[in-house]
């Protein structure tokens, strides 16, 4: 089994999976964090947890170029159809589908969603990815809310937060999340990217290994791990 990760700054990550690349939330364009291109990146799959344009971000180019089918709820998969994307595979929260790669499980996540052009983009959702017997959980850009004790009933080994605060939780929520999921390592993500999610990350990791059961993993954006 092999898990590769490459944090791509804000909410994006190149996975490599057991040899499948699979991009989730490929906002590089407009990226101040974005340590590569858009054209420099490879994918069989793309996971969306949302519409939002610092989500969705440069998924129609990337998928087009490369053939990539684009994994996201119903209305995305819509959307991106209009937009030329050929490859898709609607799901939505609650629902979950074993592919290539692993399996993917869309759940809950207490956030807005609507395309860039100010189009309804559906529900805003997690996603739960189980490759082999590791679990995985990109929360995406949700509120603190408590039936994250069932997401972390699932058996969560790596789990990704968002910290930056105003449009999501911020560093106190994602300790609390943190203790609800019961993962066993947990990464930030959505921070640092503009001025008005700027966070300490150090103290958040600090936070995080004197207050939860939690490891924490901290890379700079380009930075790579594997579990």
């Amino acid at each position: 089994m092999s898990i590769h990760i490459r944090w791509l700054g804000h909410s994006a990550f190149d996975l490599t999976l057991n040899g499948v690349h699979v991009l989730i939330d490929p906002f590089l364009t407009g990226n101040p964090l974005a340590p590569v291109g858009a054209d420099q990146l490879q994918a069989d799959f793309i996971l969306l947890t949302h519409a939002h344009g610092d989500h969705i971000g440069d998924t129609v180019a990337i998928a087009k170029r490369t053939g990539a089918t684009v994994i996201g709820v119903w209305e995305v998969h819509v959307w991106l159809q209009n937009h030329g994307v050929q490859n898709t595979h609607p799901q939505n929260t609650g629902g979950g589908y074993t592919h290539p790669f692993g399996h993917v499980k869309f759940v809950r996540a207490d956030h807005s969603s609507s395309f860039p052009d100010g189009s309804y983009g559906g529900v805003a959702c997690g996603i739960v990815l189980t490759v082999n017997d590791t679990r995985l959980y990109f929360a995406g850009d949700t509120a603190l809310f408590s039936d994250m004790r069932l997401i972390g009933d699932l058996g969560i080994h790596f789990a990704a937060l968002p910290i930056g605060d105003n449009f999501t939780m911020g560093p106190s929520e994602s300790i609390e999340a943190t203790r609800l999921i019961r993962p066993q390592s947990v990464f930030p993500i959505h921070y640092n990217t503009f001025p008005v999610i700027q966070q300490d990350v150090a103290s958040w990791a600090q936070q995080i290994h004197n207050q939860t059961e939690a490891k924490p993993i901290v890379v700079d954006p380009g930075g790579s791990f594997s579990l």
